[in-house]
């Protein structure tokens, strides 16, 4: 049995258990393991590449660091041509960029996702097993007239950045591990670092996109790059992903744009956009009590701080000045994140709490402005983890803490495209 046939017999096997096992005669057994693994892992994160035959997987690391395909499917929204309204262009509608280079390419998702938007495409990282793969993989996915536009390069982003002709467009993701392994925000903390390479990323390119930690201080992070346009978070499913940070030339005012790919309904993306000066200049109207519908935010505009400006926009009252949840008496499906159906509200006095979980015995509960956990909610309340109801802890603005049942409206896909 040579490696591929093993490969091929054994990837939907437990990998883990694989490599308690004794290959057969002339299997390389940690190159199958690293290939089984790859593509397991690649099913759900990467579908087309699992999909497609002959693709090669370096260690698992440049898996579990790498964007997913629909967040590379995302930046090239950003490039003109793809980018239906409202999702904002880069460079401008029908634009035709020339030249690109990616100076931390990893395993290269996100540049086979933008190199077919360019004329000439440049591939550049330190680790020559990832060049190598990124190029074997090009061929296979983007097919050999493209690869005649491509450029794989073994360097630094450091070194080549400083001998590099200018490009119209630069693509960042720097490593956000520290030597120990040990994962960080900060963009100080990340290779390389960005900040420090500021002017240098200007001189060599029109534009500048550099993906930073979901868990980056967005305010700390523009204090540091002073050609900063343009901002998008983005979440897959409810989750935060990634934060993006566009450098321009051209300076003008930044724009934070929220975009919400939602994966179940086939990837359709829905944004929300605003300005820093909008967000400080909203006062929304504060609510008296609870309404018949409950808003939650999208983890992307949670992240974005568009906490006072998304109230406004869709009419909702806030439930507190420092309680992110929104209420009203219709029904906003259109509104970016989880919208709950109120069954009943109250206080936490023992009798009115007794009422209304009569027959309870289990909930998912979560806390919104708080000031308890959900473990010690669940203790005060003596349930277990379930499905027989969904609760919400928060603060109103008066100050007093209301415990909400509610129940999740589901929003239709059209819903979710805006």
């Amino acid at each position: 049995m040579t490696t591929s046939e093993f490969i091929s017999t054994h990837k939907t096997d437990d990998v883990h258990r694989l490599a308690l096992s004794k290959p057969p005669a002339g299997v390389d057994l940690h190159y199958a393991l690293q290939q089984i693994e790859g593509w397991q892992l690649a099913c759900s994160k990467l579908p087309t590449w699992a999909a497609t035959d002959d693709i090669k997987y370096p260690p698992r690391i440049a898996l579990e660091q790498c964007s997913s395909e629909a967040t590379a499917q995302y930046k090239t929204r950003l490039l003109g041509d793809a980018a239906p309204p409202p999702t904002p262009p880069l460079l401008g509608r029908g634009a035709f960029c020339n030249a690109f280079a990616d100076l931390t390419g990893g395993l290269g998702v996100d540049f086979m996702a933008l190199a077919p938007c360019f004329g000439v495409a440049t591939y550049v990282d330190r680790q020559t097993i990832l060049v190598d793969a990124a190029r074997h993989n090009a061929s296979q996915l983007l097919g050999g007239a493209t690869m005649e536009r491509l450029n794989f390069v073994c360097a630094t982003a450091e070194d080549y950045l400083r001998e590099m002709e200018p490009v119209d467009v630069l693509y960042l993701d720097p490593a956000r591990r520290d030597a120990t392994g040990r994962k960080v925000a900060l963009i100080a903390d990340c290779s390389p670092d960005v900040a420090l390479l500021h002017d240098l990323l200007m001189q060599r390119s029109r534009r500048c996109i550099i993906k930073l930690s979901p868990m980056l201080d967005i305010t700390a992070a523009l204090s540091v790059l002073p050609a900063a346009v343009e901002v998008h978070v983005v979440s897959v499913d409810g989750e935060c992903k990634e934060v993006i940070v566009v450098l321009d030339r051209e300076h003008h005012d930044i724009v934070i744009h929220c975009a919400m790919i939602s994966k179940g309904g086939g990837r359709e993306v829905a944004l929300f956009s605003f300005t820093p000066a909008e967000e400080a200049v909203s006062s929304p109207l504060l609510a008296d009590g609870i309404d018949e519908y409950v808003y939650e935010p999208d983890a992307a505009l949670l992240k974005a701080g568009a906490f006072r400006s998304v109230a406004l926009r869709y009419g909702l009252l806030k439930l507190a000045t420092d309680t992110h949840l929104y209420t009203s008496s219709a029904l906003l499906p259109e509104f970016p994140g989880r919208c709950w159906r109120v069954v009943g509200h109250c206080g936490f006095g023992k009798r009115e709490l007794r009422s209304m979980l009569a027959g309870v015995r289990s909930a998912e509960i979560g806390v919104r402005g708080f000031p308890g956990s959900v473990a010690s909610l669940r203790r005060q309340l003596h349930l277990s983890d379930g499905p027989d109801a969904h609760l919400i802890a928060t603060t109103l603005a008066d100050g007093s803490h209301r415990l909400l049942r509610v129940e999740l409206v589901q929003k239709s896909s059209a819903a979710l495209c805006v």
